[in-house]
Order: C-alpha cells, then structure tokens, then sequence
C-alpha cells in the first residue's frame, strides 16, 4: 500500500488534530521522564494556529510557509513553550526571508502544549528588523527575540477571549 503524496497538498486538520493531542501527552511525559523537550513545539504551532483561526496547513516542506488563509495570505508559523522556568530572552526559530509569504505568526504555548497567544506580523515589519545592522543572530539566520517580536505584531488569539 502506497502513501498518499502530501508534499502539496493540504493536510486534513482532524486527522493532524488527532494525532497532535496523542504527541502533547507523550510529549509532557518524556519532559517529565528526562527533563528534556521531545521536540514537537513546531507542530503543534502549526495546528493550533490553524485549528484556531481557520487556517489550511500546507503540505510537509512548502517552502516558505506553513499554512494559507482564505485571504490569500501565505502565513509562516513559529512556536515557542514558555515553561515557568523559562529563561528571559527566548528566542524564536528562523524566519527566511528568501521565501514568498506574507506574514509570520508565534504561536506561544504553556507547558502542556495549549495555546496561550498567537501574534502576527507583517513580512514588512520582520524584515526591517532583521535586516536591521548590529546582529549577527537576526541578519545571518533570521533569529528574533520573542519579546522584540511581540513589539512589532498584532495580538491576533488569546486564551482568555
């Protein structure tokens, strides 16, 4: 039996949902078990974002983006758990600006994996900060602090709304 090419197609929602809920609690209890992440924080950005705000994820290594709007937006998602013993000046993965897309979203979780907010930039405001002279970290691989993030998005979902 063959797989099904998922390179460019979407992805079905309940079926990621499902298994995303399957690898949060497999998740917290390696965590609790090695004291270690297990790695799936990307993931579950992705379809929380998408769960959330109707969003289509994008087939497994689109490049440039992780899911699409009804608008037409080209959206990359970024992940970020904040554990309560998280350090100050969490940083979130690389934002390639080499690629199409219209804007980016940090999606940020607590330690079980659940949403808490979810922020949206604008390709504009990223790239004027990464492009911005004096950091090596944001001008060679696209690195943005979550908190010089948050500054320049829009609080798009929270938890308590």
């Amino acid at each position: 039996m063959s797989m099904p090419d998922k390179q460019n197609d979407e992805l079905d929602i309940e079926e990621v949902g499902r298994l995303i809920r399957d690898s949060k609690r497999i998740a917290k209890d390696y965590q609790k078990v090695t004291g270690r992440p297990l790695g799936i924080t990307g993931e579950v950005a992705e379809y929380e974002a998408a769960r959330l705000l109707g969003l289509r994820l994008s087939g497994v290594r689109q490049p440039g983006y992780d899911a699409s709007h009804d608008d037409g937006r080209r959206i990359q998602i970024k992940g970020r758990v904040q554990f309560a013993n998280s350090k100050p000046g969490q940083r979130i993965g690389s934002i390639q600006l080499k690629y199409d897309w219209e804007t980016v979203m940090l999606v940020l979780l607590d330690s079980d994996f659940e949403p808490v907010a979810i922020y949206e930039a604008q390709r504009s405001k990223v790239k004027e900060v990464l492009e911005a002279p004096g950091s090596r970290a944001r001008n060679e691989r696209g690195s943005m602090g979550v908190n010089k993030f948050r500054s320049i998005a829009e609080l798009v979902w929270h938890r308590d709304q």
